[in-house]
């Protein structure tokens, strides 16, 4: 990425280009404070497309770094465990793992759509579970494991019954895997966004709407990947080495 030697396994799950260049940007940012070290980067969507995960390999590689593109559905133990597999044969055991592979449909309770909830659940909750448990395995002692939860959770908006549930959890195996990896010097920690100018996020979502969104925080303006990856570098860095077990809310004051 930033110098000769830098190694990154990338794991791609996305199928959106500008969810590709999003990836592409964070992981540039993230390289400016980290150096010398092993990552894999999971991104949020699980359908594959192999043209938007090469363009970002072909970035990383024309920023003098190394990388490669790996498919895998996160809700799949043979999927994640022959992720890391592969990463670990091109470049050995990562430095540090960040997981924010998700999905958000919203759908309220009452409609009891017990197929839209588990596919929530089997994305964003089981998919941490299975990252973890080979992140638990393959990260060495004084490495980082991150997951992405929501700040949304503070809310509890109509609709997001499902998703705040699978982030709940997020959150919960994030203090639990913290304490079992205790003597590792491995620190364990979760990102909870805010509203970010995302493809996910801003799916179906008017004009009208997204202006109203933005005025729920103090700043006044949706957050930005960036916003989101300074957070990340920080925790990755030597400088995050004494945060553990936390939930950092990066949100503009959205909640806190």
């Amino acid at each position: 990425m930033a110098g000769p030697g830098r190694r990154i396994p990338y794991d791609k799950f996305g199928n959106e280009e500008r969810d590709c260049h999003r990836r592409l940007r964070w992981n540039r940012r993230l390289d400016r404070k980290t150096t010398g070290e092993r990552w894999i980067f999971g991104s949020r969507e699980l359908r594959w497309k192999p043209g938007p995960a090469q363009a970002v390999v072909a970035g990383i590689k024309a920023a003098r770094g190394q990388g490669i593109a790996v498919q895998a559905d996160v809700a799949i133990a043979e999927d994640v465990e022959r992720l890391f597999k592969e990463s670990m044969e091109a470049f050995g055991r990562p430095d540090v793992v960040v997981h924010c592979a998700g999905i958000m449909p919203l759908f309220p309770i009452a409609s009891g759509d017990v197929a839209a909830f588990d596919k929530v659940i089997a994305t964003n909750l089981r998919g941490t579970f299975l990252v973890f448990a080979q992140a638990a395995q393959h990260v060495p002692d004084g490495g980082r494991i991150m997951a992405f939860s929501s700040s949304v959770i503070a809310k509890s908006f109509p609709t997001y019954g499902a998703y705040i549930a699978s982030k709940a959890g997020v959150e919960g195996l994030v203090h639990v895997l913290a304490n079992e990896l205790r003597g590792r010097n491995i620190t364990v920690n979760a990102v909870a966004p805010g509203q970010v100018q995302t493809e996910l996020f801003l799916k179906g979502k008017s004009d009208a709407r997204i202006d109203e969104l933005k005025k729920m925080n103090p700043l006044e303006r949706l957050g930005l990947p960036e916003d989101m990856a300074n957070v990340v570098s920080f925790l990755a860095g030597p400088e995050g080495g004494w945060i553990n077990s936390q939930v950092l809310r990066p949100n503009g004051g959205f909640v806190y």
